[in-house]
C-alpha cells in the first residue's frame, strides 16, 4: 500500500458567494475544512448583497487559512498546490479568493488551481465515499444552481444535461420562506418547519414535468408565484396560514421534480449509481425521497454528509487535488475570475497546457520564482 504522504498535499479556497471556506486534503482524506460565514451579515437584507460578501472574505481569509494550516497540522511549505474557485459564482467575492490564491501560490513556489465551483461540488463527495464511479450521474441543487451532470472525468469531462431555466432551488427556499416570513435563508428554516407539516395538505404544481417539456431542466418560479399567491389569498381572506402545512407541500413539490428527473437520467444514460450535491442536498425530505426512489430502481445514492453540501474549501482542495493527481495543467498567473465559467471547464489550465510528472510540479510559472520570493 502507499504511503497516504505520497498523496498530493492541497489547500483549496472557496469564495464564490457568502461562506469563506478554506480546505485541506491529502488525497481523499480531509485534513481541514474551515469556514467564516457572513450570512448573518447578509439576513437583515433577505438575501446576499455582493459587496458585503466580497469585503467579509477580505476580512477573514488570512485568519481562515491560517486556522486550516494549524487544524491539519502541516506547513504551508508543505502544500503540493493551491486551489481555488474560478467560477462561476459573484464576480467580487470570486476575485477575493483568486487574488488570495495566487498570491499564497507565489509566495510558497506551488503550482496554482483555478477550479470549477460546479465540478468542486461533485468531486467532495470523494472525501466521504472514496474515489468517483466513471461515469458520475450528478444532480448539483443550491441557491444559484440545479443542474444534473454526467462526468466521465472529473477533472476534464463534465457534460451538462439538464439546468434550471428561472429560479433554482435554493433561490425558491429563500423567496418563499420570505414570504413567511421565516427569514433568510430559507433552505433550513423550510425543513424544520416541513417535518412538522402535511406534505399532501396542498397541491402545488410541478414544473416542466409535461410530456412535452424538456427532459432534464428545471423550474421553479412557477412553483413560488403558485405559493406566494395562495398565501396572499389565505391572508387577504383574513384566514390563518399553515405554516407547516405550507412548507411541507412546498418542499415535497421541489424534491418530487428533483429526485424523478434524476433517477430518469441515471435511466437512461445507463448509470447504476447517483450523487447529490450542493447546498439543498443538506434538506432532510431530499435525501429520504432520493434514497427511496434510488432504491427502487436499483440505483446507488451517493450524498456527502451535510456539511461537505454546503459551499466550503474542503470541496475545491479535493479537486484541486485529483487535478495534482492526473497530472493536469496548473493555471496561468494571469488566472482571473469568471462568474459564468461553464460547467464543462472542470479547471482553467494554463496556456500551453504543460503536463506535470508526479510530485515535481515542473510547472513555467513555478519556475519563474526565486529564492527571495518564497513565504517564509
Amino acid at each position: 500500500m502507499a504511503d497516504s504522504r505520497d498523496e498530493p498535499l492541497v489547500l483549496g479556497i472557496e469564495t464564490s458567494c457568502d461562506e469563506t471556506g478554506v480546505g485541506i486534503v491529502r488525497g481523499t482524506t480531509l485534513l481541514a475544512d474551515a469556514v467564516a460565514s457572513s450570512v448573518d451579515e447578509h439576513a437583515r437584507f433577505g438575501g446576499v448583497v455582493p459587496e458585503v460578501a466580497s469585503r467579509a472574505h477580505l476580512e477573514a481569509m488570512v485568519p481562515t487559512i491560517d486556522r486550516a494550516l494549524k487544524e491539519a497540522g502541516v506547513s504551508a511549505r508543505d502544500l503540493d498546490g493551491i486551489a481555488v474557485t474560478a467560477g462561476p459564482g459573484l464576480a467580487g467575492a470570486l476575485l477575493v479568493g483568486v487574488s488570495a490564491a495566487k498570491a499564497y501560490a507565489y509566495a510558497l513556489g506551488k503550482p496554482l488551481y483555478g477550479v470549477n465551483h460546479l465540478a468542486s461540488h461533485i468531486c467532495v463527495d470523494q472525501l466521504e465515499h472514496g474515489p468517483l464511479p466513471e461515469p458520475t450521474m450528478a444532480l448539483l441543487v443550491s441557491g444559484g444552481h440545479s443542474s444534473l451532470l454526467l462526468s466521465a472525468d472529473i477533472t476534464s469531462d463534465v457534460r451538462p444535461l439538464g439546468a434550471t431555466i428561472d429560479d433554482a432551488a435554493g433561490e425558491a427556499f429563500d423567496k418563499i420562506a420570505r414570504v413567511l416570513d421565516l427569514g433568510f435563508p430559507g433552505g433550513p428554516v423550510i425543513d424544520r418547519y416541513a417535518r412538522e407539516g402535511d406534505p399532501g395538505a396542498i397541491a402545488f404544481p410541478r414544473g416542466l414535468t409535461g410530456p412535452r417539456d424538456p427532459v432534464y431542466d428545471f423550474s421553479f418560479s412557477g412553483l413560488k408565484t403558485a405559493v406566494a399567491r395562495w398565501i396572499e389569498a389565505r391572508r387577504a381572506a383574513g384566514e390563518d396560514v399553515p405554516v407547516r402545512d405550507v412548507a411541507a407541500s412546498f418542499q415535497e413539490a421541489v424534491v418530487d421534480v428533483l429526485t424523478r428527473k434524476a433517477v430518469r437520467a441515471c435511466k437512461d444514460e445507463g448509470v447504476d449509481h447517483l450523487m447529490i450535491g450542493g447546498g439543498v442536498a443538506a434538506n432532510s425530505r431530499l435525501r429520504a425521497l432520493a434514497q427511496e426512489r434510488c432504491e427502487a430502481a436499483g440505483i446507488r445514492l451517493r450524498v456527502p454528509r451535510p456539511k461537505l453540501c454546503t459551499d466550503n474549501g474542503a470541496m475545491v482542495a479535493a479537486l484541486g487535488a485529483e487535478m495534482v493527481a492526473r497530472n493536469r495543467s496548473a493555471s496561468d498567473w494571469d488566472l482571473s475570475a469568471d462568474s459564468s465559467l461553464p460547467v464543462t471547464d472542470p479547471h482553467v489550465p494554463g496556456r500551453n497546457h504543460a503536463q506535470t510528472h508526479g510530485h515535481d510540479h515542473d510547472h513555467d510559472h513555478v519556475h519563474e520564482l526565486g529564492e527571495e520570493n518564497l513565504y517564509s
